[in-house]
């Protein structure tokens, strides 16, 4: 079952910070509103943030364009979002699994947060609740959990800016 609870409101302490957003444009009124309400969250709790957009086809290419603005940009956070509903086949769910797993191994092997927000949904009326709805707002989950992100990385930073030596070496 799904969580029908935002998470908390971040505390935010830090300096501006950049939230890039990869958006697909597969499902484009659904992903308007995913991304309006993802954006509004952003710059209401911190409005300095810096927060340019990628926009991509469908959720497929979410990826390869995540993996270039990791290497070529000074994003603190990246969220993707994307919206694909179930047909009679499975592809849908062999879509999002790849796309989750791609940016997983992104994200711990360049030790930046990349929040997923990839939805999986059965029909249109599953995302609208999830999209526009004000207890279960994918887009606001994903702009608080992106900024709670960013403080902790912040935190982390701050308290261990060198890696530690392997032991090997």
């Amino acid at each position: 079952m799904a969580s029908q609870t935002l998470p908390r409101k971040p505390r935010l302490i830090g300096p501006r910070k950049t939230f890039a957003i990869v958006a697909s444009m597969y499902n484009e009124p659904l992903m308007n509103g995913l991304l309006e309400s993802t954006k509004a969250e952003l710059l209401g709790l911190m409005p300095a943030a810096s927060v340019p957009l990628y926009r991509v086809p469908g959720a497929w290419e979410i990826p390869v364009c995540a993996e270039y603005v990791l290497q070529y940009t000074a994003a603190d956070v990246i969220i993707c979002l994307g919206i694909v509903v179930r047909g009679e086949t499975g592809h849908a769910d062999l879509i999002t699994q790849s796309v989750s797993d791609k940016l997983q191994e992104m994200a711990v092997r360049h030790l930046t947060p990349i929040i997923n927000m990839v939805l999986l949904v059965n029909n249109e009326a599953d995302a609208r609740a999830r999209v526009f709805g004000d207890q279960m707002n994918r887009g606001v989950e994903a702009a608080r959990a992106a900024l709670n992100m960013a403080e902790l990385f912040s935190k982390l930073h701050t308290a261990y800016p060198t890696p530690r030596k392997n032991e090997d070496e």
